[in-house]
């Protein structure tokens, strides 16, 4: 029975979210299929009221998917120790039905493993806002035209921003739209072994054939291709195969290929050739639409209050901020309180602040003065001449997105009398980055020294 749930969670897997799926699935087992009565192993009570609640019905239809009869289904506390008697003892059991199981999936697990995609992410559920705009409308741009104007698409951004989550809704999207595209997405790491098993295999050139026939590749996590040189000259030469042929290609890392020091320049200039475009941590107000929108999507109660303490205080990334959220909610209903109350009371503490906060204005201010070859007297002073200005007012501008400073204070930190001054560099920089990609690179090398 341990492959066949194991089956069976892979598809579930596929369609909540992880934090909802190590919460209320990581602890649960089969323990018998007799009869169509199923009986599913759980940690406690409180288990079997939220998942009969809430997840009986996906249970029932991934069990089915997966060939098992269902009559009804039942959850136990399983207070049975993992014993090595135990484990043989569900494998005897299993091996008549294992073959059965293997024979038969459903139409959207074989999706799943063919083209790499999860079905959960789609645009629907991604929460577009200040911090992903322009990516999200070069996206839409795709699907509505996939190999052209973005293409190739360049997508980075820190952990936790929504980089997986905005390639696999493109790709979900154009096969909702076209159900024979041929779509694959995978993390650079499985690409990297598949080519590996292939070259020891002798495979090579099948290796290569699979991804000719493609309408559109999606590789994941670029960044983790360091030092893989032959990885690097197979990619290219499928990457100038698929762009002669105006298939699309997206690919995304946690930095600029032009950051990524053993990648060869040829690659890393083609990869940007339809530009760069950036996930940057959300907003105050990015993050509570992504909590009402996760909120609205679980058909979970929680106070505006709540949402604004929890986004108030996360200061991370989304995932980090979706974990919160998570966990406060399975605290509420396990003490039977609501969100607000729970932290009212002072039953949970968030307080998520990125380690690699600078310590102080000055520091920022010293590193963007000796990066651009300045004085910091030079940089804070008077002067109009062009590279000075624009080295102020982008310390103006990683001051008031690093540190969350006034406008006020951001004026004294770089010798400007107006606050209006200040406010008028940073929507400068602001608008300067949509397009200028040179800019946005010397901003992430200059964040990079900031944080050493």
């Amino acid at each position: 029975m341990y492959d066949v749930w194991k089956n069976v969670l892979a598809e579930i897997e596929q369609q909540i979210s992880a934090a909802n799926f190590s919460t209320w699935f990581q602890d649960t087992s089969l323990l018998s299929t007799e009869d169509g009565q199923i009986e599913i192993g759980v940690k406690n009570s409180f288990y079997i009221k939220q998942l009969e609640s809430r997840y009986l019905n996906l249970i029932t239809t991934a069990l089915k998917n997966n060939n098992v009869d269902v009559v009804a289904v039942k959850f136990k506390v399983n207070s049975l120790p993992k014993t090595k008697s135990r484990a043989r003892e569900v494998i005897k059991e299993e091996d008549p039905i294992k073959s059965r199981f293997k024979k038969i999936q459903s139409l959207k697990t074989s999706q799943t493993l063919n083209n790499g995609l999860n079905n959960k992410y789609t645009l629907d559920n991604f929460v577009i806002g200040s911090n992903n705009e322009l990516a999200v409308a070069a996206a839409k741009s795709i699907i509505a035209s996939p190999g052209t104007r973005y293409n190739p698409f360049f997508l980075y951004g820190g952990p936790g921003l929504g980089k997986t989550h905005l390639v696999q809704a493109i790709g979900n999207e154009l096969l909702r739209i076209n159900p024979d595209y041929k779509i694959f997405y995978t993390p650079i790491s499985h690409f990297y072994s598949d080519f590996i098993d292939a070259i020891q295999n002798g495979k090579g050139k099948e290796f290569n054939r699979k991804f000719q026939k493609l309408d559109c590749l999606i590789i994941d996590d670029f960044q983790l291709i360091i030092n893989k040189e032959k990885s690097q000259e197979e990619f290219f030469n499928i990457f100038n195969d698929l762009y002669q042929l105006n298939k699309q290609i997206i690919v995304t890392s946690d930095r600029l290929p032009s950051q990524i020091k053993t990648v060869d320049e040829r690659l890393a200039s083609r990869l940007t050739w339809a530009g760069a475009f950036d996930l940057q941590l959300p907003k105050f107000e990015d993050k509570c639409a992504i909590l009402r929108t996760k909120a609205e999507l679980l058909g979970a109660e929680i106070e505006p209050e709540a949402i604004e303490y929890i986004a108030e205080n996360v200061n991370t990334n989304i995932r980090d901020l979706e974990g919160e959220f998570s966990t406060i909610l399975l605290m509420s209903e396990v003490r039977g309180l609501t969100p607000l109350e729970l932290i009212q009371n002072g039953s949970v503490n968030v307080n998520k602040t990125s380690k690699l906060r600078p310590t102080s204005p000055k520091q920022i201010v010293d590193k963007v003065a000796k990066y651009y070859h300045l004085t910091t007297k030079e940089m804070c002073g008077k002067s109009r001449v062009s590279n000075i200005k624009n080295a102020r007012q982008v310390t103006m501008f990683i001051l008031s997105k690093e540190l969350s400073l006034s406008t006020n204070k951001i004026a004294s930190e770089v010798g400007v009398k107006d606050h209006t001054t200040v406010m008028h560099g940073i929507k400068k920089i602001e608008q300067q980055l949509k397009l200028d990609f040179a800019l946005r690179d010397q901003i992430e090398e200059i964040k990079e020294k900031i944080y050493d």
